[in-house]
């Protein structure tokens, strides 16, 4: 028996290779599928399902191009429905993958068709369970995503806490735990940075599976202090459900070098985004103008498909050298599948063609503390809301990133603005994107909330968000 865990930090999930005489089960895949592939042909061995625990809606999965490459099974847990062939288990169906046995759990809640799969060993000794969303460490799935469901989030949450009670709970304490997402995931408020655990101690400590708690308990935790989803889930999980166009057409698409004349034509003819995921310190010493930062080197498909609308929207790419292919991939990863190609040996062919180049004024935190003392600024923190409730500069107008497309009006383009994050990336996304709706008059504050922590400028103690 062979047990892989391939996580990806950028979204915080983890998929699962399993392995057992010769055949192969993986769970739970990203779009990029040629590391399914080319693992299991390097053991001789075939893949034979492609388990699904629920209609995601955080990435697109890459189960139906991992289908129709190997021939592999698409399996879904009970009540999904699909625009592509799958097989739809029941309820405590078993399926065999060489000597092991893999037993579906139906574990609504999260979804409707959310399924839990228990591993089985040779001997039939129950060793694993791969609970998608349904169980994290130290969370369980946010039970408001199902897609055209008549349900409520509390009815769902319901059906959540019975299936955690009467399918996951049963099981032994030394069943290992492989959830499908860690602590940075949009899927859960409080999960474990940890990616692998035991059932016994999520027991002990997940406030969610606490022995004494009431239906109605649950319930109400659950529901506390859920953001809004991102706007780009309910695209995705439509996406996952209905299919996609492969993966290797969108890569040879997106990974297309474009000189400076292609890339303005482009630009211009399609009405594409410019989208530089170089460094924000190299964002900020020169860039096209109008061009969206968001860079590679921070979260970066989660922030693309929280602050990009349209998924549709035709992308044209300022990269790093060699990182175009790396781009394209993560943003398919969110469903973002019309890049039309990068601009060849980047920011300088620009500058050597004669173009113009925009830059962005920014100023280490001491230099804005000698401002803030001296003058009245306008500052905007644009970091979570749990951040700038927690502490934040006095006089700092909460400006979340998140929340960036709708709070335009609450800004003024006639006057001057210091933007701060907590570390400075956040702080030049939301800089361009102002920038590019015609705020000409930004200053970002570098090394963020931690570098101006370490000023003497005054900030506030915790203040409860219900008392606002």
């Amino acid at each position: 028996m062979k047990i892989e865990q391939l996580y990806t930090g950028c979204l915080a999930q983890g998929a699962y290779y399993i392995e057992s005489d010769g055949e192969v089960a993986i769970i739970d895949p990203l779009r990029e599928i040629q590391q399914y592939i080319d693992k299991a042909e390097a053991n001789n061995s075939k893949i034979k399902y492609i388990l699904e625990t629920h209609f995601h809606a955080d990435f697109v999965s890459g189960h139906v191009d991992l289908a129709n490459k190997t021939g592999a099974s698409i399996v879904f847990g009970p009540g999904a429905s699909t625009d592509y062939d799958i097989l739809s288990v029941t309820d405590e169906e078993e399926l065999k993958l060489g000597k092991l046995t893999i037993k579906v759990l139906h574990t609504p809640g999260h979804t409707l068709e959310s399924a839990t799969y228990l591993l089985k060993d040779e001997n039939g000794k129950d060793h694993a369970i791969f609970s998608g969303d349904t169980l994290f460490l130290g969370d369980v799935g946010r039970p408001d995503l199902a897609i055209k469901s008549d349900l409520t989030k509390e009815d769902l949450a319901g059906m959540l806490f019975d299936s955690l009670r009467s399918k996951i709970m049963t099981l032994a304490d030394d069943v290992i735990v492989y959830p499908a997402h860690g602590a940075g995931s949009a899927c859960g408020k409080n999960l474990s940075k940890e990616t692998i655990g035991v059932l016994g101690e999520q027991k002990k400590t997940n406030y969610a599976l606490r022995a004494d708690m009431t239906k109605a308990e649950f319930v109400e935790e659950v529901l506390d202090g859920i953001a809004p989803p991102p706007q780009y889930f309910a695209k995705n999980a439509m996406m996952n459900k209905m299919g996609y166009d492969a993966f290797d057409t969108i890569l040879k698409t997106g990974n297309t070098p474009l000189s400076p004349e292609e890339f303005e034509a482009i630009a211009n003819r399609e009405s594409a985004l410019v989208l530089d995921v170089r460094p924000e310190l190299e964002y900020i010493k020169g860039h096209i103008p109008n061009s969206i930062f968001i860079g590679l080197n921070g979260a970066f498909a989660p922030w693309v498909g929280a602050l990009i609308t349209d998924i549709k929207q035709p992308i044209v790419l300022v990269a790093p050298k060699e990182k175009s292919a790396e781009a394209v991939t993560r943003l398919s990863r969110v469903g973002y599948d019309n890049t039309l190609g990068y601009l060849e040996d980047g920011i300088d062919a620009w500058k050597t063609s004669g173009r113009e180049i925009d830059t962005l004024e920014s100023i280490s935190a001491e230099s804005f503390a000698e401002h803030v003392k001296n003058e009245g600024i306008n500052i905007l923190d644009v970091r979570k809301d749990g951040e700038y409730h927690s502490m934040h500069l006095e006089n700092a107008q909460h400006f979340s990133l998140d929340f960036i497309n709708e709070k335009m009006n609450e800004v003024s383009k006639d006057k001057m603005y210091y933007v701060y994050c907590a570390g400075g990336y956040r702080s030049v996304i939301a800089a361009s994107i102002l920038k590019a709706r015609g705020f000409d008059k930004l200053i970002d504050v570098a090394g963020g909330f931690g570098a101006i922590k370490k000023t003497d400028l005054p900030t506030t103690d915790f203040v409860c968000p219900s008392t606002l």
